[in-house]
């Protein structure tokens, strides 16, 4: 086995410097920067009663390491770090600020190809994904590195002549930062690079299947100077996230919440930060229409399909959930889909020319499985696989093509996040606006159109918080990233996603004589 782990890890360029280390006799091997401690004010520490957790591959059920399962006991140590830190951190000038994340951008980019590895391991996605994700995540630090130096106040037009009137953006504090499993990198800079360009201090708790990667990056982060206490992981197993998480929201010293995953333990998170009136930035799942119109460009839709919804094996919450597909031009569309994807190879993601890696856990798979036996049960066509891949691995399931969904199957309307396509033809525009309109939720959309009359009246009436023209890959560091309706509060990126960590200080001083 450690032969072939060195083997494959010198196929993807990285060193063979590794650590050694027992688990139940087995000889298991660490790629650099894999932590089995948390990181609380500026040391790596164990749990207070020395608990601990697995953290596997979900691609071959290897264990990579042993993280500490913290408690409140823990995160109150945590918070009380960061809130010690928040006293010199939001004195320090954007100057100082933008310096020292500018070095933890640089840390990064030096030890991409290893913290891709990790990514890859953990969560089982194929490695080119992995590399996309440490560029994708590594553009978030960059972006808010430059735009600390960009938070800038205003001076209003006064009414009287003797008083002025200032407002100043000032950090609000702490801020718990909680992030789903499917990005383990891209999920906490998108939130953390932000905070820090305004000031505050955080703590992070990462996804209990993807912890490695966070503490990498917080390894990366006390290289390049940030100091002790600004940042701050702490690890949980599933048992324990909920009194982990409720702590943090009811933490009086906690200011402000961000939280990336469903809909459901999104509501749950908001209601428990409402008595705290604690701010909240909440980006949670979708139900992404893809709407294949008759003018569109077949092979841009096949392509575009191809990437946004087999990418992480359709674990991402912007993956589309429905294709809606026009009857003029939905059998070519069908026929060129299949063609495409019969082509995908599944399989360990540390293989170069694997395209679908393994779904995260257990529940995830069995929350996939149990969607599609739905849909088939109530009379969708099965075009292609529809079932476990267990000749690949026990968490895999197969690229899965089902037509004539309607809304009576259960994932007409619940978020897949799995690598399966649910196809609905539909004949009018009006008609693909209902379809895609009728969920609770909306966080991105889909159009495949050359009529730009078309693209704009669609843009324009579907209810999501994002949408993409003739293009499945949509998010960059540049953009707001969110949803309307129960896809979220808030927006990430961009320099809107500046506004979730900062108050507005109005000043007005009176009684001037010119």
């Amino acid at each position: 086995m450690l032969h072939k782990v060195l083997k494959n890890y010198r196929l993807l360029g990285g060193s063979t410097k590794i650590m050694n280390i027992m688990y139940s006799g087995r000889n298991l091997c660490h790629l650099p920067l894999i932590k089995e401690r948390a990181y609380i004010d500026g040391e790596w520490v164990c749990a207070a009663d020395d608990k601990i957790f697995t953290v596997s591959n979900p691609a071959n059920g290897e264990i990579l390491a042993k993280v500490p399962d913290m408690e409140e006991k823990d995160v109150e140590v945590a918070i009380k770090a960061a809130s010690l830190a928040f006293k010199e951190w939001r004195n320090t000038s954007a100057y100082e600020r933008s310096n020292i994340m500018k070095k933890w951008y640089e840390l990064m980019l030096k030890h991409e190809e290893t913290i891709a590895q990790i990514i890859t391991l953990e969560s089982g996605k194929p490695f080119i994904e992995s590399r996309a994700e440490v560029n994708y995540g590594n553009a978030y630090i960059e972006f808010y590195a430059e735009e600390a130096r960009r938070i800038n106040g205003e001076i209003l037009q006064s009414t009287y002549p003797t008083k002025k009137y200032f407002v100043e953006k000032q950090p609000i504090g702490v801020v718990g930062l909680i992030t789903a499993f499917n990005f383990p990198l891209a999920m906490i800079t998108r939130k953390l690079s932000a905070a820090l360009a305004a000031g505050c201090t955080c703590v992070v708790k990462p996804a209990t299947d993807t912890p490695l990667t966070a503490l990498a990056m917080a390894q990366l982060a006390h290289e390049a100077g940030i100091p002790k206490g600004v940042v701050n992981v702490v690890t949980s197993s599933h048992a324990s996230n909920p009194p982990v998480v409720d702590f943090m929201c009811k933490s009086p010293d906690i200011r402000g919440i961000s939280f990336t995953g469903s809909v459901q333990v999104g509501k749950i998170i908001n209601e428990k930060c409402a008595p705290h009136i604690k701010r909240v930035g909440l980006e949670l799942g979708g139900n992404a229409p893809f709407i294949v119109y008759n003018s569109a460009d077949v092979d841009v839709a096949v392509k575009s399909a191809l990437n946004s919804k087999f990418r992480n094996s359709g674990q991402t919450c912007i993956a589309p959930n429905r294709f809606l597909v026009q009857d003029g031009i939905y059998d070519c569309f069908v026929d060129n889909l299949l063609v495409e994807i019969r082509k995908l190879k599944m399989g360990d993601g540390s293989k170069g020319d694997v395209k679908i890696g393994p779904m995260i856990n257990v529940a995830q798979l069995q929350k996939v499985s149990h969607l599609v036996d739905d849909a088939i049960s109530k009379g969708a066509n099965c075009l292609l696989g529809g079932k476990r891949a267990l000749s690949v691995g026990d968490l895999f399931y197969e690229p899965t093509v089902l037509t004539d969904v309607r809304e009576t199957m259960k994932l007409y309307m619940e978020e897949i996040f799995g690598p399966v396509v649910s196809i609905v033809r539909f004949r009018t525009e009006e008609e693909s606006l209902f379809i895609s309109n009728q969920p609770e939720v909306g966080l991105a959309g889909y159009i495949f159109s050359s009529d730009i009359s078309q693209i704009f009246r669609v843009s324009k009436r579907l209810e999501v918080g994002m949408v993409g023209v003739n293009e499945g890959i949509i998010s960059a560091a540049e953009v707001p990233f969110g949803g309307v309706k129960q896809s979220g509060i808030g927006r990430e990126g961009g320099h809107n996603g500046i506004e979730d960590y900062i108050d507005y200080k109005y000043v007005c001083i009176g009684n001037l004589r010119f």
